[in-house]
């Protein structure tokens, strides 16, 4: 696994040498653009709006755009600038109950790995963070940019959580959700039912991407001349009565937990 920096995790005095590494990879099915006919691949190039005339990389620089059509030129080296004071640095500056953080502020995962020296201060964090129930909100810079993060525990490694600025999250409003709608009792009830017959402990195994399994299946079916034939879709079920649709589900879920 290559990191993407080596640095530090500063918190109070204490400071422990560590590598970032992604947590996650993308496997969606990847296709590419082609023109009908020979299947040539289409490629993209970079041109100027003024005269159409191709652009090469590195004549391409940086604008921020403060009005429609006006822009301020920014340049590597002070882009590179405005991160500098926190790259390689992973600083927490506040620790809270991980419960206190809506998800929705979460971004992107990264390991943090212990570098040599370090693995000590690591381990100390890392079960003090465990045993307590908490999480070092710290600002990190990755890639020209400062996010805020959330260092957390994930069994025997320190996790970093790039989040969402608050003010990149939308507020919820939608005029549906002006109605006043009073559900019975009945109803709240069955709800209630459905979901204690589907609770169950998370288990990442039991889930795959069904879409792209599909692609790639068919994919190599085209590849071996096998005739296509795509999955036929589930006709949609006609809903009536919101009570009738709650007490049937509540018949299937329960059935559905006793062959689990």
């Amino acid at each position: 696994m290559q990191s993407i920096w080596k640095g530090a995790i500063s918190f109070g005095l204490v400071t422990i040498p560590v590598g970032l590494y992604s947590a996650t990879e993308d496997k969606k099915a990847s296709f590419r653009q082609l023109r009908e006919g020979d299947h040539s691949p289409i490629k993209y190039k970079r041109v100027a709006e003024l005269d159409g005339e191709e652009v090469p990389y590195e004549k391409i620089v940086r604008g921020y755009e403060f009005e429609k059509g006006k822009y301020v030129v920014f340049t590597k080296e002070e882009l590179n600038a405005i991160g500098k004071a926190l790259a390689g640095t992973v600083d927490v500056v506040q620790f809270v109950d991980q419960a206190d953080i809506d998800p929705i502020y979460f971004k992107k995962s990264y390991y943090l790995a212990p570098e040599k020296g370090g693995v000590k201060a690591y381990s100390i964090l890392l079960n003090a963070l465990r045993d307590q129930g908490k999480v070092g909100v710290a600002k990190v810079a990755i890639r020209e940019r400062e996010y805020l993060s959330v260092v957390r525990p994930e069994g025997d490694v320190l996790v970093l959580e790039t989040m969402w600025w608050p003010d990149e999250v939308r507020e919820p409003a939608f005029e549906a959700l002006e109605e006043e709608v009073e559900p019975s009792v009945e109803e709240l009830k069955m709800a209630a039912m459905i979901i204690d017959n589907l609770s169950a402990d998370f288990d990442p195994s039991m889930w795959n991407d069904a879409s792209r399994e599909a692609v790639e299946e068919m994919a190599q079916a085209k590849i071996a001349g096998h005739e296509i034939v795509a999955p036929q879709s589930p006709e949609p079920t006609k809903v009536i009565d919101l009570l009738d649709a709650l007490k049937a589900s509540v018949e299937a879920t329960k059935a559905k937990k006793k062959a689990g």
